[in-house]
């Protein structure tokens, strides 16, 4: 983290050396000293900070560092800020204002280069200190876990000795895992196993290895750890003297002094006519198996290869290049984590029905991980069971028993090894999510925005930031430090989260590093100097005379009044560069915030916000203006002086059961919205307010990848057809026309957007756009009051990755036919008003990937869709507001005559919208409804069941 803060520091000193800043000698003097000093200090900070917890007097040398760095940040900004926020403005005394500035000015140079001077000494004593830290920074440089391999590797042995009676769960997968190893096929085949760290795969796979079956399969068998820091030549070694030991030989005289070729043809000649099972436990880089697989030969004999890792990457590599399987682990389920803490807590005994709650709560957070369960649970056994306040302190603060607790240690170091493994901009975007409450979803891009706003993602040639932010989230999930929390309908991640305990890591880091300043509690410890504030539900604790001049973002989440807020936007906040107030209780735009010069993102969703000043104009940093579901209609067209906009969201829905045509608002385009040239994201914007020129413009916003437009009127569609060719690199785009009855004419489209993704046309068209089966890249089209004469299913079924279809009186037809071999990938079809539909034929060998079907408000569709018993993958049929006469035929209790055709379908169910709420019925209730749905009792009431997934 203290080189991450080094390279921000220099990244922002950059400028003022390179494109020609008029300074002051002195300024400019101690800026190149400053510079040349922190390239010295980035060089040393490599990867001293993966050993500063084991070592205080680093740690010491490392937090200086850290906060020198800050320091010189803070005076290059309040610079930055005096040279650029001064507004000469155009009055009778601009003479004297700039006569007056000018003094200003010279002050705040000699000011500022005084303030430089001290930092600089602060530097040269630090570098004084570093003469005695050398010999640990040269020894972190060379193997970063070289001050603690061998014990956590001592460790690792641990997991080696485990009795059956200690570890649960384990039987299916070790059944799953013998017979891929040894029913297989007669090639050499990799099987890996993956999962975050504390997950059990040593353990797992020990238990396979030691298994009989497998010891009477293969001979030899070989296990061999590797470390995180491994040298090619020493895992070839140790491998040779594992297998000779094995079968009983000497090492060949030499091998200490061999190349890595001649101990990789030893090891092959040793295996080519043998059977043989290799095991490389706790693998961390791809590069290990490129070091082994030549070593390993294939005499298809039926050999194998298993690897343990924290990272996908390397299970999924190793397994594509030669053959096998990848198995997850997955955290134990609710009944056998019980089992386990049982065990280990209360010696097999059971828990006191007085603690059971506690314990759940424990238990919830160790969210299934064995090794969390062992080792709290471990804790927790050295406790009094009459005392409950000592359970329940654990319950209320686990975080702080796992990093005091001598117990717990191993624990931690196992949780602390992957983020440590992290390179430096990576740790400072994990180190970003700790400020989310626990169990908080965090959306996909506001993640992206906020790393992006924070200036943590570097930038690429080639790519755009969003981009190279996305391999960051990417590389976090491939090494299990981020969980998927839910995923849309054509398979992007949504939401993420993180394991509970891994928060309770960096949360704990933050707070060690100054990271971000968490605070959820009135009695909570303020720091000196905060640099990100999280507020969870306390913010009418900040006294008003509090004063943040560091303070770069703050986030609020949970209700606060709206005075306790704009009192703490007032309190010397002059260097905010991110501000999220989410659903905060207010309906006017602060005006403390005008004053944020580097304000770069400005969430205000959900609140009551109507009106935004002609001042924004003054935030020229924003690049992210989020008013989602606010009540603000129009913006000034002081907007246009945003130029570094990056994501503009203004628009809110009103939806109830159904979605209505006009159900989405935006806000009245602005006739000259093209000026906003970075623009990546703008929805939507209210196309009858502007005239054809304001529609030509759009093609101007070349960096637009998803356009959201409402009212369009017939008469614009040839300009927004020319305006579209323009956007090449478009990935969503969704139109609403002015009217029902309103034609959108987008058939002037010669050239669309060859990446486009997610296409929404809500309107009536004529015909079906010509240029929309040529949208290869499609995986997503939503069609709504379309009302075309024909059937679109035909023109429609060879996209070849369209995974999900929506169909709104899309057509008038009476029969719509599923053609066999046609869409091939789609996996969510859904069907609603269609009011002429009398069949949906369904052949075989159509959809056959198909996992959800729903329709709705389909008032003669009398029957279950012929040939549904074709769709083998489908998991979920649902019914909206469905005819009676469909449902009773789906009866299982032997009268539905068109049961067996959805026999196979886990999930089958019909609901109706009623006062309110909607009505749910699986099908096993379906017999209880007789002569209407308002016959039968609710089986499930739902206020949130949505059929339509986007209006």
């Amino acid at each position: 983290m203290s080189e991450s803060a080094v390279s921000f520091l220099l990244n922002k000193i950059s400028p003022f050396l390179t494109n020609g800043v008029q300074l002051l000698g002195g300024v400019r003097e101690e800026l190149i000293y400053l510079n040349a000093e922190l390239e010295r200090m980035r060089a040393l900070l490599k990867n001293a900070d993966a050993i500063e917890e084991g070592d205080e007097e680093l740690k010491v040398w490392i937090k200086q560092i850290r906060e020198v760095a800050h320091d010189a940040e803070d005076v290059i900004d309040e610079f930055t800020l005096l040279q650029t926020c001064h507004n000469h403005g155009h009055s009778l005394y601009y003479a004297l204002e700039l006569v007056s500035y000018s003094v200003k000015n010279l002050k705040a140079h000699y000011r500022v280069a005084k303030e430089l001077q001290i930092i600089n000494t602060r530097i040269k004593e630090i570098f004084a200190v570093h003469k005695t830290l050398r010999p640990k920074l040269i020894a972190a440089n060379d193997s970063i876990f070289a001050s603690s391999g061998c014990t956590w590797h001592d460790r690792r042995d641990d997991a080696l000795l485990l009795d059956d009676a200690d570890v649960v769960g384990i039987d299916e997968p070790k059944h799953l895992l013998v017979s891929w190893l040894v029913k297989g096929d007669c090639e050499r085949e990799v099987i890996s196993v993956t999962g975050m760290g504390g997950m059990g795969k040593t353990t797992l796979v020990k238990k396979v290895y030691d298994d009989v079956e497998v010891k009477k399969h293969f001979k030899p068998r070989a296990w061999i750890t590797v470390s995180q820091s491994f040298e090619a030549q020493d895992l070839l070694k140790d491998i040779i003297r594992k297998l000779h030991s094995e079968i009983g030989r000497g090492v060949p005289e030499g091998v200490d002094g061999m190349h890595t070729n001649k101990l990789k043809a030893i090891i092959k000649s040793l295996l080519q006519k043998r059977r043989y099972l290799i095991v490389l436990d706790d693998v961390w880089h791809t590069n290990v198996w490129d070091t082994v697989k030549y070593a390993f030969p294939n005499g298809k004999l039926g050999s194998r290869v298993m690897i343990t890792t924290r990272k996908s990457d390397v299970a999924s590599t190793s397994c594509s290049e030669s053959g096998g399987h990848v198995y997850e682990v997955r955290p134990l389920p609710a009944e056998e984590a019980w089992e386990l803490f049982n065990r280990k807590a209360f010696q097999r005994k059971s828990c006191p029905l007085y603690l059971e709650s506690f314990c759940n709560d424990i238990l919830k957070k160790c969210e299934g991980l064995p090794l969390a369960i062992v080792a709290v649970s471990g804790v927790l056994a050295t406790k009094d069971q009459r005392r409950i306040d000592e359970w329940d302190n654990i319950c209320r603060s686990l975080g702080a028993e796992i990093h005091g607790n001598d117990k717990l240690e191993d624990l931690k170091k196992v949780l602390s090894l992957s983020f440590n493994d992290l390179p430096y901009n990576l740790k400072a975007c994990y180190l970003c999510l700790s400020i989310f409450p626990e169990g908080h979803l965090i959306k996909h891009m506001k993640i992206i925005r906020l790393w992006i706003a924070e200036r943590f993602v570097e930038a690429r040639e080639g790519r755009t930031l969003e981009e190279v932010a996305e391999d960051y989230l990417k590389e976090l999930l491939n090494r299990n430090l981020m969980l998927v929390g839910g995923t849309t309908s054509d398979g992007r991640v949504k939401t993420y989260r993180i394991h509970d305990l891994l928060r309770e890591i960096i949360v704990s880091k933050s707070k060690d590093q100054n990271f971000a300043s968490i605070v959820k509690e009135h009695n909570t410890i303020w720091p000196d100097r905060v640099r990100r504030l999280s507020l969870h539900n306390v913010l009418q604790t900040v006294r008003q005379s509090r004063s943040f001049p560091q303070l770069r973002s703050l986030f609020i989440f949970g209700a606060v009044s709206r005075s306790s807020m704009c009192k703490n936007l007032s309190n010397g906040f002059r260097l905010l560069r991110m501000l999220d107030i989410e659903a905060a209780p207010i309906q006017t735009f602060p005006r403390e915030i005008m004053d944020l010069f580097y304000l770069s993102y400005l969430s205000l969703r959900k609140t009551q916000v109507k009106v935004i000043p002609r001042s924004i104009g003054n935030l020229r940093n924003l690049e992210t203006l989020d008013l989602k579901h606010t009540c603000v209609t129009e913006l000034p067209v002081e907007i246009l002086k945003l130029q570094k906009l990056r994501h503009l969201l203004v628009y809110h829905l009103k939806i109830t059961s159904y979605a209505h045509f006009n159900s989405k608002f935006g806000f009245k385009v602005l006739s000259s919205i093209g000026d906003l040239q970075a623009l990546q994201k703008l929805c939507f914007i209210e196309a009858n307010q502007g005239g054809e020129m304001t529609i030509r413009d759009l093609a101007k916003l070349k960096q637009l990848r998803r356009l959201g437009i409402i009212k369009l009127r017939q008469e614009d569609g040839f300009a927004l057809c020319l305006s579209l060719e323009s956007l090449t690199k478009l990935r969503s785009f969704s139109v609403n026309s002015v009217g029902e009855n309103e034609i959108i004419d987008l058939q002037h489209l010669s050239s669309p957007p060859q990446f486009l993704e997610r296409l929404y046309l809500t309107g009536r068209l004529e015909e079906l756009p010509s240029w929309i089966p040529s949208l290869h890249s499609l995986v997503k089209l939503f069609l709504k009051w379309s009302r075309l004469k024909d059937d679109p299913m035909v023109l429609l079924q060879n996209l070849p990755n369209l995974v999900h279809l929506e169909l709104l009186q899309t057509c008038d037809c009476v029969l719509l036919s599923f053609k066999g071999g046609g869409f091939k990938k789609l996996k969510v079809l859904g069907l609603d008003k269609f009011d002429k539909l009398r069949c949906v034929k369904v052949e075989k060998g159509a959809m056959p990937c198909l996992e959800r079907l729903t329709i709705q408000r389909c008032e003669l569709l009398k029957r279950v869709p012929s040939g549904v018993q074709n769709l083998t993958k489908l998991k979920s049929l649902q019914f909206f507001n469905m005819p009676y006469e469909l449902i009773s035929k789906l009866r299982p209790d032997g009268e539905g005559e068109d049961y067996g055709k959805v026999a196979h379908i886990p999930e089958v169910y019909s609901a109706y919208w009623r006062d309110g709420g909607w009505d749910v019925y699986p099908i096993e209730s379906f017999k209880e409804i007789e002569n209407s749905p308002s016959a039968a009792s609710t089986v499930r009431r739902s206020h949130e069941l949505r059929p339509l997934r986007k209006v």
